[in-house]
């Protein structure tokens, strides 16, 4: 066998299995801490808000502010210990009280904004494009896998322990991600390349990814925020049901998601366009919803677009970026995701104290269908490359 495929292999089962790891844990913490700071501490609906916000701005500030300026060996560095400080701060959770609450949600924020960035630019270190899309297409379906696995597991445990206990039963993947972090790949750059200043705002690619995200993590951030308040406070399910309901949403995610690894998408335009749709209508099920069943089902369908619009938006970086600028870009469009989960939360909370869960979802509509056109406007350069490409093979 070919040492070279050899080679892939290991690094896509390193890639795969970090992944897994890091977001199956990283996903609990979103929305656990909702539910242990509402039903264990009393918080209010805006403190609720607050605490998600603050998680999302450590990510932020790592990613956005440390992980983007840094230069390749530096880069591996901050990313190792950055894995190890997860791995000591994720069973931690189960010995907070109201006060240190805020504290350890704060550093495990910190600790991950290296983490995701660094493995989204190590999938794609491949020079051939379908090559390479292929490759980010499993990575996010392991995004994905990690998604439906942890819910699954959440409820499992939810239904014999208490809140706290369920940190205690993540934190082995936080260990498993740290022994990891010493074997990703990470670019090789040259000394003029890390002092050129990359355009990262002004690509199309980043605007068409930055735009697909916000019309899709607006909504997401609200339903990890407030998605199992809402279903316990109107439809009295439990907190092994809560868990039980984001499986439902994960798993239609997992779909499409292998769906695209199987058939990589020749045009983002289409099928964003497509996703952010689906979301529309998403939230007017669950703005009509009269039971938990609708909600199911709302959040089946939402899951589709949670699948398919995280995928896409890396792809569109991927394909008007250089390797050596990936970086830049995937921190800069990492934090851009974090800031979202700042301030989604903090309007959200407020908002809903004012108006209530539900009507709260309905206010995501008019905003979603507002970056849909944007979308339209902005994803057309991304299919040119792959335009352009065809006709270059042809030659």
């Amino acid at each position: 066998m070919d040492s070279r495929k050899v080679s892939f292999i290991e690094v896509l089962v390193v890639i795969v299995t970090m992944t897994f790891a890091i977001r199956a844990s990283n996903n609990m913490i979103s929305t656990t801490v909702p539910l242990l700071s509402r039903y264990y501490f009393h918080f209010s609906q805006t403190e609720v808000g607050l605490i998600s916000a603050l998680f999302s701005l450590g990510t932020f500030i790592t990613s956005g502010l440390i992980n983007s300026r840094l230069s390749s060996p530096s880069r591996r560095k901050f990313f190792i210990a950055s894995s190890i400080g997860y791995a000591i701060v994720l069973p931690m959770f189960r010995f907070v009280d109201p006060i240190s609450l805020w504290l350890v949600t704060g550093l495990a924020g910190i600790t991950l904004g290296s983490i995701m960035p660094n493995i989204i630019t190590s999938a794609g270190l491949l020079e051939d494009r379908k090559a390479r899309e292929r490759v980010l297409s499993i990575y996010t379906l392991a995004l994905s896998g990690s998604l439906v696995a942890g819910p699954a597991i959440e409820t499992t445990i939810l239904s014999r322990f208490p809140i706290p206990d369920v940190f205690l039963f993540f934190a082995p993947f936080g260990v498993l991600a740290a022994a990891l972090s010493f074997l990703i790949k990470f670019p090789e750059e040259k000394k003029e390349e890390n002092k050129r200043k990359v355009d990262v705002l002004g690509n199309p690619g980043f605007k068409t990814a930055v735009v697909n995200i916000l019309a899709y993590n607006i909504p997401f951030a609200v339903i990890l925020a407030f998605g199992g308040i809402y279903a316990v406070d109107q439809f009295h399910v439990s907190f092994a049901d809560v868990t039980g309901l984001f499986t439902l949403f994960f798993a239609t995610s997992f779909l499409s998601r292998i769906y695209l690894s199987i058939r990589p998408p020749e045009s983002v335009r289409k099928h964003a366009i497509a996703a952010v749709s689906i979301t529309v209508i998403g939230l007017l099920m669950i703005l009509g919803g009269i039971n938990v069943y609708t909600f199911a089902i709302a959040l089946l369908i939402l899951g589709i677009p949670h699948g398919l619009t995280y995928p896409l938006s890396i792809i569109s970086i991927s394909r008007t970026f250089n390797p050596n600028e990936r970086n830049a870009a995937n921190s800069v469009f990492f934090a851009t995701m974090m800031l979202i989960g700042v301030i989604t939360p903090s309007a959200a909370g407020a908002i809903a104290q004012l108006i209530g869960l539900k009507d709260l979802f309905g206010v995501l509509i008019p905003i979603v269908l507002v970056l849909l056109g944007l979308l339209g406007r902005y994803s057309k350069p991304v299919d040119e490359v792959v335009k352009k490409e065809a006709i270059l093979q042809s030659k």
